[in-house]
């Protein structure tokens, strides 16, 4: 039985891949003179899944931090291409608009994650937890 990744519970993992998902059908069906659009639509969604779940896997708290910014910029690039695709014409504005809000609904709900990462760090560091280093063996 193959194991899921801790990060596949986090529901804002969850929703950045629903969103994906769609992005990429939706890229798969643009002309071929939109190639630059298509690529820039499929990277920038794939971006917010993907640093999600390395802010959630890194060790530090401020890595974890800098994964979820960037997962929320990368979210909000992808809601630019969106409107783009539809001032274009390239996808219906009610489309465009109902990704758009699903991606702010997800931009929220990393800002909340983000604000719990932020709590839990501040909370150790008033305790003067330090956290401790895996122990390897030395090199030879």
């Amino acid at each position: 039985m193959i194991r899921k990744a801790p990060f596949e519970d986090l529901k804002i993992w969850q929703e950045s891949h629903r969103l994906m998902l769609i992005c990429h059908k939706i890229a798969n069906t643009l002309p071929k003179d939109e190639f630059e659009r298509k690529s820039q639509i499929k990277r920038s969604s794939s971006s917010v899944c993907d640093n999600i779940a390395e802010g959630y896997t890194s060790y530090y708290y401020n890595d974890k931090l800098k994964g979820f910014y960037t997962a929320r910029k990368e979210a909000g690039e992808t809601q630019n291409h969106l409107k783009s695709l539809s001032s274009k014409k390239l996808i219906t504005t009610d489309l465009a608009d109902r990704l758009v809000s699903d991606y702010q609904g997800l931009i929220i709900g990393i800002n909340k994650f983000a604000k719990y990462i932020i709590g839990k760090r501040d909370r150790e560091k008033t305790k003067g937890i330090v956290p401790k280093f895996p122990k390897y063996p030395k090199s030879p």
